[in-house]
């Protein structure tokens, strides 16, 4: 019988991640804190209930689920997600975009931060990336998973259809994307600089299997994720559409391109913590 889900504490979890993200964004007054709090709940998810994975760092990645941000400006997060997980030591995040430091404003590996595996930013490069490792697990009879995560506005890159047509000509179903589909991108509504129309169709037409999810409810995301790997070798890659509101759950910040790259000043940050529980302590 399969163990039951605390989802209460991974919702603690993601408040203290929300609340490192915010931290570290302020500290060095850089950084993307929007995307980054509205996909917290998706990295506390996959990271303490869905993949199987080593710690410490395996860099071959043989025998363990992999990971892969596409999206790498919503670096934060996966920062935080990572030391939480015992990646490294949580005060390592206070030296997150400063000089020398391992946490680079967009994830890199000439430093060799563990649980980086490809440097990643620029956009609509990682489901090409992602498909090719499990290409990769498949020919080595590695039976696991991979996983990468996408922003919608990166879907405008011709790349990522190139890719989605190749996992699925190749029969790649040992392989799990998901969009961030919070409608905004750096300059807008994603539905005013390229609109995405129905991307559900559009995938489907791509050969993909389609999970939808609510992104920033903690039980739906877990449910969506466990239901998208029970879709996977069945000769199809899978695509979870996951709605999330770009800043969310800080009130002046939710649902607006506007926080997409702007840090808060010490009055915002304040009353941004204030939305937030602190529950395992700020480093």
């Amino acid at each position: 019988m399969e163990q039951q889900v605390d989802i209460e504490k991974l919702q603690n979890l993601a408040s203290q991640v929300r609340r490192d993200v915010l931290r570290m964004v302020h500290a060095v007054q850089s950084g993307h804190p929007g995307g980054s709090l509205g996909c917290t709940d998706y990295f506390v998810a996959m990271y303490n209930e869905i993949m199987d994975y080593k710690v410490p760092f395996n860099p071959d990645g043989i025998g363990e689920d992999l990971f892969f941000l596409s999206n790498g400006h919503i670096s934060p997060v996966w920062y935080s997600t990572l030391a939480h997980a015992g990646f490294f030591d949580v005060s390592e995040l206070a030296t997150f975009r400063k000089i020398d430091s391992r946490l680079q404003g967009h994830p890199a590996t000439e430093e060799g931060l563990p649980g980086i595996r490809v440097a990643s930013g620029s956009l609509g490069q990682g489901l090409s990336v992602a498909a090719g490792a499990a290409q990769a697990k498949k020919l080595n009879d590695d039976n696991h998973t991979v996983y990468v995560l996408m922003g919608d506005g990166e879907l405008q890159e011709g790349q990522v259809w190139e890719a989605a047509m190749y996992a699925s000509h190749h029969r790649i179903d040992n392989l799990v994307a998901t969009v961030d589909y919070n409608g905004q991108q750096i300059d807008g509504p994603t539905k005013d600089v390229m609109d995405l129309a129905d991307l559900k169709s559009k995938w489907e037409s791509f050969g993909w299997s389609v999970v939808e999810s609510n992104g920033n409810d903690m039980d739906s995301i877990v449910k969506a994720m466990k239901h998208a790997h029970s879709l996977t070798r069945k000769g199809r890659p899978v695509v979870n559409l996951m709605s999330t509101e770009m800043g969310f759950p800080i009130d002046f910040m939710v649902g607006t391109h506007k926080w997409h790259g702007v840090a808060p000043n010490d009055e915002q940050l304040e009353q941004a913590l204030g939305q937030l529980e602190e529950t395992l302590g700020d480093y």
